[in-house]
């Protein structure tokens, strides 16, 4: 294509490629027009109910989507199996709709278009698959669901009913790691032969799933399936390609058992004087609304304590992951490092990408993130990418792709249920090398079968 011949002869003659430049090379997912033909091809709104009203459902799928695209849309159903916390999560989305604790009296009423998942990931089968049997399009939380069982449970339900699951993955939208997709399939480094992928979470961050449900296995799958499906799913959207082979390493070293203090919950804690990471949960005032003003209708801590002996997930994590189209990935993840972000490198036959997001603590005050270019033989140039809200700025272009039915996908971000079933089938692989100490050949999970290149 003539723009990404231009841009690569740009990057020849220049070091840095400025934020006006890399803007302007990044054509707008929405744009007026597009809208315009959506209002007047859409006679009516899309009927839209959610199951699950905690942080996520209440706030980035509930009072954001009503904000910002009440003219698209029309929630006729709130559920939640918490009874404070729905109607609390209610009144925080501005809603006007019946609320329920019945999930199927919900379905049954209110008749949706899409119905959107967003409780805790054990339970996102159960949801996906009533919900497509009701005859609604699904928008599903990250992971799709937590084993290979599940997701075969899923993938047979889909066969069957021919509804549309979509998992919402918005680090694809983020333009930091849309401009690594568009360098790589630009061929600016030639055909990609390795990559290393090394994600950190800081004692902040990365303690938080510790103190939640997240902590069991049998909750979220550990955070090979929670966490790192992200990162999966980034690894096949970026190389175009499905895994195959997954050996893993992994451990509990720090949380959990491994505390020399602990409580129930940091509010009832005797140690909540001397310990590092006591947190005081009813200082968020959100948190407060949703979760311990409603914890005697089911007892869920939200502020519960990280070392707890329950704890039955790895806090760190190393996988060696081989992809169909033959390019070898190492990936890792650590829970309780100092600063959060990620780093990751592009091997290829041309040269060489590096990438690198610091989230707190940010390496640059400017405003601005960095990819790095270096080409065999060549010169290195250094792209910056202006840094947004937002999950580095994907909130907002992925509720846009979705809400304002824009059919047009350059960047190919929309993630289907396939991308949905490789980007936690690649954790349930690194989790069952883990527990038998061999390989595991993804295709052994389910009836999927690795495609060198997605179609």
């Amino acid at each position: 294509m003539s723009a990404q011949m231009n841009r690569r002869n740009f990057l020849t003659t220049s070091a840095v490629v400025t934020a006006g430049a890399l803007l302007s090379s990044l054509p707008s997912i929405v744009n007026a027009e597009n809208v315009v033909k959506v209002k007047k091809a859409t006679s009516t709104k899309t009927r839209v109910a959610i199951v699950g009203t905690g942080s996520r459902g209440a706030g980035m799928w509930g009072r954001t989507v009503i904000n910002d695209y009440s003219d698209m849309v029309d929630y006729v159903g709130l559920c939640d199996r918490n009874p404070g916390r729905l109607e609390a999560a209610k009144k925080h989305m501005g809603a006007t709709c019946k609320t329920y604790t019945d999930f199927d009296l919900m379905m049954k009423e209110t008749k949706p278009d899409v119905l959107i998942v967003t409780t805790d990931d054990a339970s996102h089968v159960e949801f996906i698959v009533k919900g497509m049997n009701y005859g609604c399009r699904i928008l599903t939380e990250k992971p799709m669901t937590i084993d290979e069982f599940k997701c075969q449970t899923i993938l047979d339900t889909q066969k069957k009913t021919g509804k549309e699951v979509i998992v919402t993955f918005n680090y694809r939208y983020s333009p930091h790691r849309t401009k690594i997709w568009e360098l790589i399939n630009s061929g600016e480094i030639g055909e990609v032969t390795s990559v290393d992928f090394h994600w950190y979470l800081d004692t902040s961050h990365g303690s938080d799933y510790f103190r939640r449900w997240h902590r069991l296995r049998e909750n979220s799958g550990s955070l090979w399936v929670h966490k790192a499906s992200h990162h999966f799913d980034l690894l096949g959207w970026w190389l175009n390609s499905e895994p195959e082979e997954v050996f893993a390493f992994g451990k509990l070293d720090f949380y959990g058992k491994n505390g020399k203090q602990r409580g129930t919950n940091c509010r009832s804690c005797n140690h909540k004087d001397t310990c590092d990471f006591y947190w005081d949960v009813n200082k968020n005032e959100y948190y407060k609304m949703l979760y311990t003003d409603n914890e005697q209708y089911d007892g869920y801590l939200r502020d519960g304590c990280v070392f707890r002996d329950d704890v039955d997930i790895f806090d760190k994590m190393d996988a060696s992951i081989r992809y169909a189209n033959g390019v070898q990935v190492a990936y890792s993840c650590v829970t309780y490092a100092p600063y959060e972000g990620y780093r990751i490198a592009f091997n290829g036959t041309k040269g060489r990408i590096d990438a690198w997001i610091q989230e707190s603590n940010p390496v640059h005050d400017g405003g601005y993130d960095e990819i790095m270019i270096t080409r065999n033989f060549g010169k290195r140039n250094y792209i910056r990418i202006p840094q947004s809200e937002g999950h580095g700025g994907g909130d907002k272009l992925m509720h846009d792709k979705i809400w304002r039915n824009v059919k047009e996908d350059p960047y190919k971000q929309t993630a289907t249920i396939r991308d949905g079933a490789f980007a936690i089938l690649t954790g349930v692989a690194a989790r069952n090398s883990i527990d038998t100490g061999k390989p595991v050949k993804i295709a052994s999970l389910t009836d999927l079968v690795p495609q060198p290149k997605k179609s």
